[in-house]
């Protein structure tokens, strides 16, 4: 698992560290070749991608939630992907719309001790068929994941 983590960082630049990295990176690599979008460097606060102007937010999970921070305004990202990971290089769509929608889910809770606040997959796919099609991302590249870039 080792070997192979460290072949995916040096293959795509994103930490496939088994400690935490390792979903999120495979997510946002899956989801940046998927949508044509440029992924930001590891780390950049609020956003994981940019499609020109458009800052990214990128969520994956292979569980039933997945968990944001609070930014100040200036490092929310304008949209968000959250995907369910299926194993290989598959995922399902679970949101696909503007940030501001997850923020507002947000932003009157209560914020626990680990500084994350989670939505459910049940509450972002409410949310998801709420979103108007020309807030929506499109996804270029069903077979996403190869050594060339797309």
């Amino acid at each position: 698992m080792l070997s192979a983590t460290k072949e995916l960082t040096a293959l795509t630049g994103r930490p496939f560290t088994p400690d935490g990295h390792l979903v999120g990176s495979i997510g946002e690599v899956l989801v940046a070749r998927a949508y044509g979008l440029t992924l930001t460097p590891p780390s950049t606060k609020g956003c994981d991608a940019v499609l020109g102007d458009l800052r990214v937010e990128i969520k994956a999970t292979f569980g039933n939630r997945v968990a944001f921070r609070r930014h100040d305004s200036a490092a929310i990202s304008h949209r968000c992907l959250v995907v369910k990971l299926r194993g290989g290089v598959q995922f399902d769509e679970i949101y696909n719309g503007p940030m501001s929608m997850l923020t507002a889910e947000i932003e009157n809770r209560s914020l626990p001790s680990n500084g994350q606040l989670q939505l459910s997959l049940a509450k972002l796919t409410k949310l998801n068929s709420t979103v108007a099609i020309a807030e929506r991302l499109v996804r270029h590249d069903a077979n996403v994941l190869s050594r060339e870039k797309p």
